[in-house]
């Protein structure tokens, strides 16, 4: 049997052994001590039997908490973006806990310390922390005033915020992408934050940042939708319902949506981008602006884009998205995975 066969099949058995033990009893918590890592993110692991909140769960919690073991740091597409989901999923989990205390302690000790890494690690601390806040408690974590209150720190005069670049898309390859990330954090943020006046200085110069600044892809205007779906007035009625137009325009026949036809990016290793698969990421996005903008989830998109969200979990509990930069670990699966759990929870499907 050729070994890319052999994978395939001991993925399915692998799938039919988790499935059989699901049935048989729940599957243990996930915890910093007891955390395995996942396998990693490839293109032929074969679809679950079934959808199963429970796998998904379990994948989200080991990415984060394996990322934060062996790496020490926050990233975008793994335990920040965790932090959004997993109140959705249950706030009194191990491992939930576990990631935000580590978050906070950026804040409260490691940036008192050492200051922080990058500019971006003040802004996205500061969204994590107000998002989660506004998704748990409802009120503003003192730790969380101080991640927001540092970000105007960091804000340039133009407005907008030197942003990690790594030519690693949606995320890491420009500096527009961390001014939506700004506005979603200040927009969110519980207990009025952005009428502080500290805000609402960052608040004006990010406008005319966005004014003077053209956001170069859907998948960042797309963003500034998600921040206006909290506190209005970043985009005109017009412009918003232009943005959410063109997203769902996207949708494929099968119901899902691809995360490269949301940019021009281009790959670094040369290939060419995949505009016609279905991806997690996409599909989870699309879903959960349409409902924060007010699209019911009865609509008949967003209720097929429900069912490929269902019907395309992979055995380990994952989505898969394929990387935008280059064939090797995909880990932008890690966010579709959240991103398709949030979509699933804003329509009432997570069961």
């Amino acid at each position: 049997m050729p070994r890319r066969d052999y994978l395939v099949l001991l993925w399915v058995l692998l799938g039919l052994i988790t499935s059989a033990g699901r049935a048989a009893e729940p599957l243990a918590a996930v915890t910093a001590e007891n955390v395995v890592e996942p396998a990693a993110n490839v293109i032929d692991e074969p679809l679950a039997a079934a959808y199963s909140l429970e796998q998904g769960k379990q994948f989200l919690d080991a990415a984060a908490l394996t990322w934060q073991k062996q790496r020490d740091c926050m990233a975008c597409h793994t335990n920040y973006l965790y932090l959004l989901t997993r109140p959705a999923l249950g706030v009194n989990d191990a491992a939930h806990r576990t990631v935000r205390q580590y978050a906070e302690e950026l804040v409260t000790k490691t940036w008192p310390a050492k200051g922080p890494r990058w500019d971006t690690e003040v802004v996205m601390a500061g969204m994590v922390l107000g998002y989660n806040d506004r998704l748990t408690s409802g009120t503003l974590h003192p730790t969380t005033r101080t991640a927001l209150d540092r970000m105007w720190q960091v804000q340039r005069e133009d407005g907008g915020v030197d942003w990690i670049s790594c030519d690693w898309p949606p995320f890491e390859s420009d500096d527009e992408f961390g001014a939506t990330m700004m506005a979603l954090a200040v927009s969110v943020a519980p207990d009025k934050y952005a009428d502080t006046p500290a805000a609402q200085a960052g608040i004006e110069k990010l406008k005319k940042y966005f004014v003077d600044t053209p956001l170069p892809t859907l998948h960042h205007r797309a963003m500034l939708v998600w921040a206006d779906s909290y506190r209005a007035g970043w985009l005109s009625p017009t412009e918003r319902q232009k943005i959410v137009d063109e997203l769902l325009s996207l949708q494929h026949e099968d119901g899902s949506w691809s995360i490269a036809s949301l940019g021009n990016w281009q790959r670094g290793d040369g290939t060419p981008q995949d505009l016609k698969t279905g991806d997690g990421y996409a599909t989870g996005l699309a879903i959960y602006l349409a409902r924060r903008v007010g699209i019911p989830a009865e609509d008949p998109r967003l209720a097929k884009g429900v069912a490929w969200l269902k019907a395309n979990q992979r055995a380990s509990g994952r989505w898969f998205t394929r990387s935008l930069h280059k064939d090797s670990q995909h880990y932008i699966t890690h966010a579709g995975s959240n991103l398709a759990l949030m979509a699933l929870a804003s329509c009432g499907a997570l069961d």
